[in-house]
Parts: C-alpha cells; sequence; structure tokens
C-alpha cells in the first residue's frame, strides 16, 4: 500500500487542473507545493510590472463553461495580483484545497521496482509513498542569480524579481537593476517612475514589442464569454497556442508597401501579434528576417530620443523573433528619463559587488537596492532541483546533463510511473493551453491503466529516441537555431550546462501538430510506452 496513488509536485496552472481532474474520480491524489499557498510562478513572481503577455482570456482554463461565466477579466493582459486572484478563485471555487499540501519542498524521489512505486522526500524529513507522480514543476520556477565577488558584502537591499520583498519601498532609491531580459523589460518602466535614479545593466540588448494593453469593459467581456469556443478552437489550431495565426500570403508575393502596412498594424495591437501574426518566412529565411528586424528597429529609433543610446538598445547579434519576445509597456520611453542610465555590462563588465554598490571594469557606482534579473534555469532547472532516482539508481539529471531526453515530452525511459506535464519539449508556447492538453491527455491514459489493473509504465528507449530527434528535427528548419537564448541552451553559463551547446528544450513543430501526435499515440494502444 502506498500513501497515495498519485501525487502531483506543483500547485499551479497545471497542477490545479490535474487535481480538478483526478479528485472528480475518487483518485487519492494530493498536491505537494514548495510555497506558502498555491499559484506557483504567479504566486513568486510581485515585481512591479509582472503579468501576462498572454491575452487573459486566452490563458485562463476552459474546462468549465461556469467558470468561464463567472470570471471577468478586467484587463486585456492581466496583471499578477488579478491572476493570483484568479487562481484562488478556481480552487476555491471546486474546493481543491483539501487536495493541497503547502511548504512541502520535494527534495528527492526514489522509484522502487519491486513495488512499482516512488518515495519522495520532504525539505521537513517526512517521506510519501504513490504509484504515480505527476510533476507540474513549472518551465520558469528556478531563478538564478549570478555569482559576483562581494555579493554578502552589500548594505543595501538586493534580490531577485523572482523574490520580491512585500515590504520594498523604492521611492527616492538608488536602484540597479542587472538583465535586460523578460523580466526587466516589463520591471524597468515601473522603477523608473519612483526611484530617484535608476541604472540598468545590459549585457545584450533583446528585442522587444508593444504590449499595447487595454481594460475590458463590461460589454467586452460579454461578447468574450459569446466567443470562448471560437477563441479556444482557434488556439488549438495555431502553433503557438495563441489567437495569433501566421499570414500565409507569401513574403515577397506581398509589395513592399503591403508588406509595411501589415507590420504597422500588428506593431500598434495587442499582444503577440506583430510576432505570430506575421509571414513564416522571418522565422527561417534571414532575408527577410533581415528586413522585418530593420524596421523594428526603426520603430525603436522612433521611441527613444538620444540616438546613440537607441543603437545600444538594438540587438545586433540575431534578428527579432527567433527567440521568445517580451512585450513591453513604455520600456523604451523609459530611457528617456533623466533619472534613467544604461550601461553596456559587456564593454565594462561587473567585477564585484561593493558595500555600498558595485564596482564595473571602468567605474564603482553607489546603489540603495540592486535588482538582480538575471533569469531563470530554464526547463530543466526545476527538475535538478530534486534527486531523482529511476531504475538502477539512475540520475534524471545526469541524464539530461546535455539536455532533456523524453518521450514526447511527459515520460523519460529509466523513470517508470512519472509523467511531466508540460515539461521540456513539449509544445506549451502558450502554457494553460498546454497545460490542460497535457491534463487531459494524461487523465484517460492513467485511466486505462487502472482500467486494465497495470501498475508501471515506463517510455520505450527507441520510442524515446525517435522522438529527441523528430525535436531537434524540428529546429532546423528555423533561425531559433542559432539563437543564444534559454530555449536553445546555447547562452547558458548555469553550472553544469555546457556554454554553446544546443539544448533541444522546446517543440517547435507547433501546438496541432504535438496535438496530433498525442492522439494518435493514444488511438494506437499509447504506442511506444511499455505498459506492465
Amino acid at each position: 500500500m502506498t500513501d497515495y496513488e498519485v501525487v502531483i509536485i506543483g500547485a499551479g496552472v497545471a497542477g490545479i487542473y490535474q487535481i480538478k481532474r483526478l479528485t472528480d474520480l475518487g483518485v487519492n491524489a494530493v498536491v505537494l507545493d514548495g510555497n506558502e499557498d498555491l499559484g506557483g510562478t504567479w504566486f513568486k513572481n510581485r515585481y512591479p510590472g509582472a503579468r501576462f503577455d498572454s491575452e487573459s482570456f486566452t490563458y485562463g482554463y476552459s474546462f468549465s463553461k461556469e467558470l468561464l461565466e463567472e470570471w471577468h477579466w478586467t484587463e486585456q493582459f492581466s496583471p499578477q495580483p488579478e491572476t493570483l486572484r484568479y487562481l484562488n478563485f478556481v480552487a476555491d471555487k471546486f474546493d481543491l484545497r483539501q487536495y493541497m499540501q503547502f511548504n512541502c519542498r520535494v527534495e528527492a524521489m526514489t522509484f522502487d521496482e519491486d513495488t512499482n512505486s516512488w518515495t519522495l522526500r520532504l525539505h521537513d524529513g517526512r517521506e510519501i509513498t504513490t504509484h504515480v507522480v505527476l510533476t507540474a514543476i513549472g518551465v520558469l520556477s528556478i531563478p538564478t542569480t549570478p555569482t559576483f565577488d562581494g555579493m554578502d558584502t552589500f548594505l543595501g537591499e538586493s534580490f531577485h524579481p523572482f523574490d520580491w520583498p512585500d515590504a520594498v519601498d523604492l521611492a527616492g532609491k538608488r536602484v540597479a537593476v542587472i538583465g535586460t531580459g523578460a523580466t526587466a523589460i516589463q520591471l524597468i518602466p515601473e522603477v523608473a517612475k519612483v526611484a530617484a535614479d535608476l541604472t540598468v545593466f545590459q549585457r545584450r540588448p533583446n528585442w522587444a514589442a508593444p504590449l499595447n494593453n487595454a481594460p475590458i469593459s463590461d460589454e467586452e467581456m460579454a461578447d468574450i464569454r459569446r466567443r470562448y469556443d471560437e477563441i479556444f478552437a482557434a488556439c488549438a489550431r495555431t502553433p503557438g497556442g495563441f489567437e495569433h495565426e501566421p499570414d500565409r500570403r507569401g513574403f515577397y508575393e506581398v509589395s513592399r508597401e503591403d508588406r509595411l502596412e501589415l507590420w504597422d498594424r500588428l506593431y500598434d495591437g495587442p499582444g503577440f501579434g506583430i510576432w505570430l501574426q506575421n509571414f513564416t518566412e522571418i522565422f527561417m529565411n534571414e532575408e527577410a528576417n533581415a528586413e522585418f528586424s530593420e524596421y523594428i528597429a526603426d520603430r525603436i529609433r522612433g521611441r527613444v530620443d538620444d540616438p546613440e543610446l537607441a543603437e545600444k538598445l538594438i540587438p545586433k547579434d540575431h534578428g527579432f523573433g527567433i527567440q521568445r519576445v517580451p512585450l513591453e509597456t513604455h520600456y523604451f520611453e523609459a530611457y528617456n528619463r533623466p533619472n534613467v542610465h544604461l550601461v553596456d555590462a559587456a564593454a565594462a563588465p561587473i567585477e564585484q559587488i561593493t558595500a555600498n554598490g558595485l564596482r564595473t571594469s571602468e567605474r564603482d557606482f553607489e546603489f540603495d537596492v540592486i535588482v538582480y534579473a538575471t533569469g531563470f534555469d530554464a526547463f530543466t532547472g526545476a527538475f535538478d532541483r530534486i534527486d531523482i532516482q529511476g531504475v538502477d539508481g539512475q540520475k534524471l539529471r545526469d541524464k539530461w546533463s546535455d539536455g532533456p531526453i523524453t518521450y514526447l515530452g511527459l515520460m523519460v525511459s529509466g523513470f517508470p510511473n512519472l509523467i511531466m506535464l508540460a515539461g521540456p519539449q513539449t509544445a506549451a508556447t502558450n502554457f494553460p493551453r498546454g497545460a490542460e492538453l497535457a491534463v487531459d491527455w494524461t487523465t484517460p491514459f492513467l485511466e486505462h491503466l487502472w482500467a486494465n489493473d497495470l501498475h508501471r509504465f515506463e517510455a520505450m528507449p527507441d520510442a524515446e529516441q525517435a522522438w529527441v530527434e523528430h525535436v531537434a528535427d524540428m529546429y532546423e528548419p528555423l533561425l531559433l537555431r542559432t539563437a543564444k537564448s534559454w530555449i536553445t541552451g546555447y547562452n547558458s553559463n548555469l553550472e553544469g550546462h555546457e556554454y554553446g551547446k544546443m539544448r533541444y528544450n522546446i517543440y517547435n513543430g507547433g501546438g496541432p501538430r504535438y496535438t496530433r501526435r498525442l492522439q494518435d499515440v493514444a488511438g494506437d494502444g499509447y504506442r511506444g510506452i511499455a505498459l506492465t
């Protein structure tokens, strides 16, 4: 006997939906989460400016008509506090908290071949046994902080945005933000409004495009409710899982004038339209991408008063859209403020943190607050934090030392009775859509096991290898394969990651193709999975 039939690790978007599906079936299941409460990413990321870059109404769950009728999104792109309220509303509406345990960080889990079960060890020393483990631990849930000399000597406040203190007050302070990734791009305009002085340390600039957020009126929300079936159907048929469908016209079949008209309309429109409603050639053709990137560069130049500064904010080492595009609200205009300064941390690297600030190769700076907006250990980081031991004591972090190896992004050979919900090598670009897809495949799979008295499942090595090769093949036609990003791992400076080595972290075949593959596998008796 085990303590539970199923343990879900993580009480974020995927974990909440999965426990709903399992408890509806009467399964003895529990959710373990290391935080003080539910919400996952949206519980932790409380920095100013944190919000969806997916349209709110495409981000929410689709499984309950009643829920869709009751919840009113107030903004087209929901801010973090509203998103957290939404997830709490869902959990309370369906009385899901009774199945959740918080402050339960899983430190290790070991598979027992004699009993076909997992033993999980928690940070408080407790052990929990279960037949099946479902991980819902998030793609970007492990923040990375730099390792500058002297970080422990700084007398002011310092933190990663993931751990933003509730009580921090930046008003009138001298603030440093280190990094210009997606988080910093949301954060910097908000800090600039209140800080006496803000200095941004940029190692390499990122492309970004306007979010163009707006409130949602009662009339607009009523129209969204009427169109929910249409909205979710559109998300299901688009490659990225959003409403934005690519322009199917050929790039060079359209005149330059018409291309500019499209780009102006998309740039001034909301969300990922400028990226995902564009011509598909910008992702695969260097000349097309270069033309479009120059268009975006000109738009940035038009928003930054200082021409020399504008050029520093325009990437020169990669084109627009070949890695995930951060969406921003007045990010470039923030640099027009007299209290905001940009430091080229590539030309003048940070050498150490001092008691009163930091020192670069050129000079000393004094700060009251330092924000380390230095990114996340993406995709595999949350798995590496848990000592996961499968068959014959093999460790998952060892198997994944050169990057994730999976079957369908759901299972790993050598690690039976383990399913990853929206983990690496899936098509979970618009995460809740991908999370629902994973849960809606996993739940009937588990029902199949229980109905047929099957106690063990495991990805077959040849099926796993074929999937990994397929994932790699999907990178080949895309300019993304050259990007120095967290999607490829090329720019990784993380411990145990080889710098410059490709890591096939995501599935680039698109949501519809990925969905068909899952359906085909299920329809073929769960092909590629050994069932015992």
